[in-house]
């Protein structure tokens, strides 16, 4: 999910599905033309948020409306929680991000921040992504799946081999 505000101070919300990590403390995210392009262009700012389970109906609304056609926010219903470190509203899990760069429909942010509903946690404070249960895009069924099960150790089960 992708936040800005426009030059009203008034929030839109996008599903943006291509995008990812691009360096140390950067994101990248791939957007064509919209009414959240041009708030990034006027704000610098935006926050990158992470659909869950729970909100996969409004994430998906978000992304099927035009926020040039509707009030997605008002419509939907929720409750925006602005940012205390970008000019950009939050959504439970949420990169507080700055624009590094936005050319031909590339976006590169720095992420200032992080912040995370407490109900996220586990017992020693950190992120708990199977409370989340985080989605993602499932392009080849046209769906949505929850991020599952933990196989294996990053950095540390090759070196098995």
């Amino acid at each position: 999910m992708l936040a800005t505000y426009d030059q009203d101070g008034k929030a839109n919300a996008m599903n943006a599905a291509w995008g990812g990590v691009y360096d140390y403390n950067q994101v990248y995210v791939s957007l064509s033309k919209h009414k959240t392009t041009d708030n990034l262009e006027l704000k610098k700012a935006f926050a990158l948020s992470f659909a869950t389970k729970k909100t996969e109906k409004i994430s998906d609304y978000f992304g099927v409306v035009s926020g040039n056609k509707e009030d997605k926010i008002a419509k939907s219903g929720v409750h925006i929680t602005p940012s205390k470190h970008v000019d950009a509203p939050e959504y439970p899990l949420t990169l507080e991000c700055t624009v590094e760069s936005f050319e031909d429909g590339n976006l590169i942010g720095n992420v200032v921040n992080v912040s995370i509903d407490e109900d996220y946690l586990d017992e020693n404070g950190k992120i708990d992504v199977d409370k989340m249960e985080i989605i993602a895009f499932d392009m080849v069924n046209n769906t949505y799946r929850v991020l599952g099960e933990n196989v294996g150790k990053a950095f540390k089960d090759g070196f098995d081999l």
